[in-house]
């Protein structure tokens, strides 16, 4: 296999059918042994191992039935030889949900190392996408503590 954008950008792809089939194993395939996972949040999950362990029982309870709808693929490029990084958009659908609310879309920086002889992330971090308006909002209001 050649290091390649087209192999990049069908990293998102196997995510969002893993996710939809509720299935962290698959979702997690694509990882390194030794990645860096960071949540929406902010949480930081270190190791694929780790991450299946975390993500099974979310699929299993919370998320249960939930889809990843609407991906795209802004940017896939690679950087240097042997590391790239792909972004990606996706919105979160809810059982019963016809499609993901605004509030619901996450973008996704994948940042990607050569090794196996294939891409392999070595980062994903999650933010959630909001509007300028709602981060002003969120910027009124008092500090928690």
């Amino acid at each position: 296999m050649e290091q390649s954008v087209e192999a990049m950008r069908a990293i998102p792809a196997r995510l969002v059918a893993a996710w939809n089939d509720g299935d962290a194993t698959a979702f997690f395939a694509d990882f390194a042994d030794d990645a860096d996972f960071v949540e929406f949040e902010g949480t930081v999950l270190k190791g694929r191992t780790t991450l299946i362990e975390t993500q099974q029982p979310i699929f299993d309870t919370v998320m249960k039935g939930s889809r990843l709808e609407r991906s795209e693929v802004p940017f896939a490029r690679i950087v240097a030889s042997g590391w790239g990084v792909v972004h990606h958009r996706v919105g979160i659908q809810m059982p019963g949900e016809e499609t993901p609310p605004p509030h619901r879309y996450v973008m996704q920086l994948l940042a990607l190392v050569w090794q196996n002889d294939r891409w392999e992330v070595a980062a994903l971090q999650n933010c959630r996408v909001i509007s300028f308006e709602t981060a002003m909002a969120l910027e009124s209001l008092p500090a928690a503590g």
